[in-house]
């Protein structure tokens, strides 16, 4: 596998594309590649188990986006900080990215670059391109390896091309227009030309149709985790929608729903896990717990899993560690969530400690959290009034079952306060002083049903400072598509059809039955209505910032009204500039009306960050292009997106992915 993944890796060097090896060099020499015969990719692709293990390459790429080897970051928070739902919240680092519209340029990669625990913007870039060019690697070899039928080869070219549809379904909705690279390029090529928007959709949509018709279901497949015919019907429902064709999104998740074996799980399943610590935070069993638990996401039981993504420490060489409960959890343990009577009110005593108190021991409970980010107050309040009234039965944010952690459930643990075994206090019940100093890193609510994980290696040291997610012989699986998602997809585009359609609150509430809510959708629902069940159902699955660009679009090429009655015009949703709560897309109008954006400065107490201003600019819609990228394009111009410096209207665009796919012939 590692010798494969060499070959691939080579056979990038023509990549121009946002400096693939930039980051990790300090010269543009990657565009000079050295003779292929070293490698012979030619001979490693000409059989199928050549093929396999660039598929695998495929496949542990895609759960990299969810699984982040790095103590301190997870790539997917990018997607959430981006969004009404999150915000980053490393207070000791003087560059969080906070304040994005004053720091988000096409020369930021250079102070905010990668995993720095601000943001992965540019990592996204970067090796979402590298996946694109794993899949194309798939596509340029399949037609040659004669031991294979046409029909193995159609199989393996529509799970190519879901691969490629995935990564490029992100680059557009993050991106905007971008250069479309579909072949592996034989020689540097330093004259590419940005494709605009829409033609990159129609080629996804025209392949991933493709896929549909040749890749097997995953009742046909010997192996979990590949992509199967439920992804490929999943994925092109989103380019259905994203391009107006409403009835045939709605066709595919009919399918899905009616069809293809799914079902929705309506009771507990597979192995109940009772947490880190259940003399400290008990586990009601449930049936959203079960279904969280990585090791109930992929066996034969769960009906409801389209596809997953398997990733367990058995399997070392495939294994990404996910450190969720250190990256998504408040921190608690340096004294700065105080007692009434100035103590430090949670204390973490290892196991070997003679103060140790299995009662009290929030660190293997819920981790020994760090918050480089943290959900709004939306996130974790205002969005589960359904009604006009907070659901106490939705067992998504369940306290009394264990599923949710809000602060009010740590009890302090510090034994000579006055406080000990009583909740946490925000505020002194007498003087109404602050006792949290930093409320923003150490003081939110957490969906401990969905970041739970078994930690084996720190469980097994009982001087270990506490857990952190998913750790070498762990199980990290996790769900890329799930039958609830269709569900909404399908509300979604019955919305778009007609928006008075009655049977669309029964998609929504066939999920909210499930969770056990005792707020169900009545009348007519509006996009927020379903924009929110996604968020309550989809959270840390779905890529949120994405999603709510792809409806952004959806909106305006529907003329269907938002929540609030809004109406976008195609020409320039995506087109405006400012941070007032006037204007821009759908997207940034969920970010002003529910996100701790352009709020103002927060007063806090933090060691690198004392007084955020968490700031969003309408342009920020789409991330600028890297001026890396656009600098080694030294023969031609890509274009920069609106509103950032270089943005130039008049930059030639490709309008047809064939004039694209035509050009990468020509090298200059």
């Amino acid at each position: 596998m590692r010798l494969i993944t060499q070959k691939l890796q080579h056979i990038s060097f023509a990549l121009l594309i946002g400096g693939t090896i930039l980051a990790s060099s300090c010269s543009r020499d990657f565009l000079n590649p050295d003779p292929l015969s070293i490698y012979e990719p030619g001979s490693t692709f000409n059989t199928e188990s050549g093929l396999m293990s660039a598929m695998a390459i495929c496949d542990r790429h895609l759960k990299a986006y969810w699984a982040t080897d790095h103590g301190e970051m997870l790539t997917l928070g990018t997607e959430y900080i981006f969004s009404e739902l999150m915000v980053a919240s490393a207070t000791d680092k003087r560059n969080m990215m906070s304040d994005v519209a004053a720091m988000l340029t096409p020369t930021s990669e250079t102070t905010l670059q990668n995993l720095d625990r601000t943001n992965s913007i540019w990592y996204l870039w970067q090796e979402t391109y590298k996946g694109i060019m794993y899949a194309n690697t798939i596509l340029s070899y399949v037609d040659g390896i004669q031991e294979l039928d046409e029909a193995t080869k159609n199989k393996y070219k529509g799970q190519a091309y879901f691969h490629r549809a995935f990564r490029y379904m992100a680059l557009v909705f993050e991106f905007g227009d971008i250069p479309l690279v579909s072949k592996l390029v034989q020689v540097p090529k330093q004259n590419y030309r940005t494709t605009k928007r829409d033609a990159i959709l129609q080629m996804l949509t025209e392949n991933l149709e493709f896929a549909v018709e040749w890749v097997p279901e995953q009742s046909q497949m010997s192996l979990i985790g590949m992509v199967n015919k439920g992804a490929c019907r999943m994925l092109l429902a989103k380019c259905y929608l994203a391009l107006g064709e409403y009835a045939k999104a709605k066709e595919q998740t009919d399918i899905l729903i009616d069809q293809s074996g799914y079902s929705l799980m309506q009771n507990t399943f597979g192995t109940f896990n009772d947490g880190g610590e259940p003399l400290t935070w008990p586990i009601t069993r449930n049936v959203i717990w079960d279904l969280h638990r990585p090791e109930n996401k992929l066996i034969a039981t769960n009906k409801e899993v389209i596809m997953g993504m398997p990733n367990r420490g058995a399997e070392a060489e495939s294994f990404i560690k996910m450190l969720t409960m250190r990256i998504l959890y408040p921190f608690v343990f340096d004294g700065r969530l105080k007692t009434t009577d100035g103590m430090q009110a949670i204390q973490n005593p290892n196991r070997k400690s003679a103060t140790y108190n299995s009662s009290y021991d929030y660190a293997r409970a819920f981790g020994r959290g760090i918050a480089t980010f943290r959900p709004t107050s939306f996130s974790t309040d205002g969005l589960w009034h359904v009604n006009n009234t907070m659901d106490a039965g939705d067992l998504r944010h369940s306290s009394a079952t264990g599923n949710w952690v809000k602060m009010e459930d740590y009890k302090v643990n510090n034994k000579a306060s006055v406080d000990f075994g009583k909740p946490l206090q925000l505020f002194h019940p007498t003087t109404g002083a602050l006792l949290c100093s930093d409320t923003i890193r150490r003081w939110f609510d957490v969906p401990h049903y969905k970041f739970y994980m078994d930690d084996p290696v720190n469980e097994a040291n009982l001087e270990s400072a506490g857990l952190q997610g998913a750790t070498n012989g762990g199980n990290a699986d996790w769900y890329l598509y799930r039958l609830a998602e269709a569900y909404l997809l399908r509300a979604e585009a019955k919305y778009y059809l007609n928006p008075t359609d009655g049977t669309i609150k029964d998609d929504l509430n066939a999920v909210r039955e499930r969770a056990q809510c005792t707020q169900l959708y009545q009348g007519t629902v509006t996009i927020g209505d379903i924009m929110n069940e996604r968020a309550r159902e989809l959270y840390w699955e779905e890529w949120r910032n994405v999603e709510l660009k792809r409806v952004s679009l959806c909106l305006a090429r529907s003329g269907r009204a938002d929540e609030w009655g809004n109406t976008y015009n195609l020409d320039n949703f995506d087109k405006q500039s400012g941070t007032d709560s006037q204007g821009g897309s759908y997207w940034y109008q969920r970010i002003v009306h529910y996100s701790m954006y352009n709020k103002g400065p927060i007063s806090i107490d933090a060691t690198g960050n004392s007084n955020p201003n968490y700031t969003m600019d309408k342009k920020n819609m789409y991330w600028p292009i890297p001026n890396a990228a656009i600098t080694a394009n030294k023969k031609g111009q890509l274009s920069q997106n609106f509103g950032y410096d270089g943005y130039d209207p008049a930059t030639p665009k490709w309008e047809t992915w064939q004039e694209a796919v035509a050009d990468e012939e020509t090298t200059q």
